[in-house]
């Protein structure tokens, strides 16, 4: 029997996690979505939260709620949760250990490899981070797969027929843009472009500034000194998106959302989607310029174009189908659920990696340029801050590319290796990602020869060596730990604290059960919080007798939420729920 390899996209606003079983490609939920959103949060009584449970207390208690991690990944940015400090890499740890509890659960037994999608345009360091991740999380991160990669293998898997396919990758937090050429069982990328700090949070950002902007005009306040009314403007701001992809206009109401000289303030506005679209107008036309780049460095034209492939839940955006079909003269492709395919196309790897029959074959690049401004003499030039590609963007991975240096000095016995990622000239205006001193050579003449070579493998981790030729002396450093946020004991502390949070339970279904109904129960807890925070704020208005019994079942709320009594709750807040209905009617 093939060991298990899980397909993961661990994405900015959703995450989620399939296997390949039998020849076909599933993706894990349970019984009402496949989604995972990338929400992590702790409970009041210090209980960890993943999905759509922390979600949903976002808007509650947004100093014990974090989203949109993803975006620090790869940084030394702090996060504060509860009161408490976790790196990024221990937030997305999180999310990953649900999705493997998740997986557990579905396959019923343990699994410990996967594949985790990382977007093409992320650099060493993010690519390092989400390894980590995987790490802290217990899973051994068999390969980093680019997520425009990843998706085309869920889309198509055998092609008698060359194709120049162009995948289209708009998330929550990052794009980028990958020409992909197919043929037989060969997926091969040839040229990817993006920004990973451009997505569908941006979007929501820009809906959230215009809803700020009009109540404060209006009301002649700063909304945003309230922690909890920007988290509803967010909530509101993100399903007014979502609304928009189907509907000409959305109505966004947030009743109570402030309280001025002690009135109550609510927010009422209607957005159509021909303002929303202006709105992200200039966005939409920055990823068609990363289009162009890519289609440009592949050495194709828009009429070379055989298929669109749409990935990411951003591409549900009519404004951005709309401009896609208007440069390419052709109905860009969406029948594969657009969050599901990353995940799917990992998943596909996985089994490759794991030696099931699945046809195909992955050409990958890099999307970055690596180079070099050591100290020395290249062709007799003097390097300094010229900076010396040596394996260039868009170079088929795995590789190794290697050039010769020169000493500068007589008797030169150490030379110092500075080893960037970027495009620009100069070195020092592209991210240094690592460093290293090679001491003890020759005593020679100016001009001693140390050959430096880049070797790069299928995750797009760099390893770089310095050798002297005359001697063999060598010296070689490792990218990936070069910028490692998390070595040896702080590894160890962070698995220990992550795999804390989800002790208690060792049998693997009973795990994967009672995570769900923790959550579940969680969500609940969250929904009657909510409930009674808006019972209160509508009170004044109700009659002594109706007043009375809001006053009881509020009580009845608190008492079933102390003794964790899911039949109590759930029986008082549809007696709450009624009672407020004729009051709001």
């Amino acid at each position: 029997m093939s060991e298990i390899i899980i397909g993961i996209d661990l994405g900015t606003t959703n995450s989620e996690v399939a296997v390949v079983e039998n020849g076909q490609t599933t993706v894990i939920g349970d019984e009402s979505t496949k989604i995972v959103p990338s929400v992590v949060g702790i409970a009041e009584d210090g209980s960890v939260l993943v999905g759509e449970a922390a979600r949903n207390q976002y808007a509650l208690y947004p100093e014990r709620t974090i989203k949109s991690i993803k975006r620090r990944m790869g940084t030394d940015q702090s996060v504060e949760m509860a009161g408490k400090e976790y790196q990024p890499q221990e937030i997305s740890a999180i999310i990953l250990k649900h999705l493997k509890t998740q997986a557990e659960q579905y396959l019923g037994q343990s699994v410990s490899k996967a594949v985790i999608t990382v977007p093409a345009y992320f650099n060493d360091a993010q690519r390092q981070a989400t390894k980590e991740a995987g790490v802290i999380a217990g899973l051994e991160v068999m390969r980093i797969i680019n997520e425009p990669t990843s998706a085309a293998l869920s889309y198509d898997i055998t092609h008698h027929q060359r194709q120049n396919v162009l995948v289209y990758d708009l998330g929550g937090g990052t794009f980028d843009v990958s020409a992909v050429k197919m043929e037989d069982d060969i997926v091969e990328v040839v040229a990817t472009h993006g920004n990973n700090q451009l997505g569908g949070d941006d979007f929501d950002q820009k809906i959230i500034d215009h809803i700020v902007y009009q109540f404060n005009t209006e009301n002649s306040i700063d909304v945003t000194t309230s922690l909890k009314s920007m988290a509803r403007i967010t909530r509101a701001a993100e399903q007014a998106k979502c609304l928009l992809s189907s509907q000409p206009y959305v109505t966004i109401a947030e009743e109570y959302l402030y309280e001025k000289d002690g009135q109550p303030i609510h927010l009422n506005l209607e957005l159509s989607r021909l303002d929303y679209e202006n709105l992200i107008t200039d966005y939409v036309e920055e990823t068609l310029e990363s289009v162009h780049i890519a289609l440009k460095d592949a050495g194709l034209t828009v009429s070379d174009i055989d298929q669109i492939l749409l990935v990411g839940g951003s591409t549900r955006t009519p404004l951005v189908r709309e401009r896609l079909e208007e440069l390419f003269d052709k109905q860009p492709r969406g029948d594969i659920n657009p969050d599901l395919c990353v995940a799917m196309g990992a998943a596909v790897q996985g089994a490759m990696i794991a030696g099931l029959d699945v046809s195909a074959i992955l050409v990958d690049v890099t999307p970055y340029t690596f180079g070099t401004s050591a100290a020395g003499m290249l062709d007799g030039i003097p390097t300094f801050d010229r900076y010396v590609p040596i394996i260039h963007k868009n170079s088929p991975i795995p590789l190794t590319k290697s050039e010769a240096f020169q000493t500068m000095h007589d008797s030169q016995e150490s030379v110092e290796v500075r080893v960037f990622q970027g495009e620009n000239p100069l070195a020092s205006e592209n991210i240094e990602i690592g460093s290293f001193h090679v001491e003890g050579l020759s005593k020679v003449p100016a001009g001693n020869i140390v050959v430096l070579q880049f070797a790069m493998d299928l995750n797009g981790v760099l390893e770089v060596t310095a050798k002297e030729k005359k001697t063999g002396l060598e010296k070689s450093i490792a990218i990936d730990n070069a910028i490692s946020r998390f070595e040896g004991q702080q590894m160890d502390e962070a698995k220990q604290r992550i795999g804390e949070m989800f002790d208690g339970i060792t049998d693997i279904e009973q795990k994967a059960s009672a995570y769900n109904s923790e959550s579940s129960q969680q969500h609940r807890v969250v929904q009657a919080k909510a409930l009674v925070e808006k019972a209160e704020r509508i009170m004044d208005n109700a009659s002594p007798e109706d007043k009375e019994d809001m006053v009881n079942m509020i009580e009845s709320i608190n008492d079933a939420i102390a003794n964790n009594n899911t039949e109590s709750l759930t029986a008082s807040m549809e007696e709450l729920s009624d009672i407020m209905y004729y009051l709001e009617s």
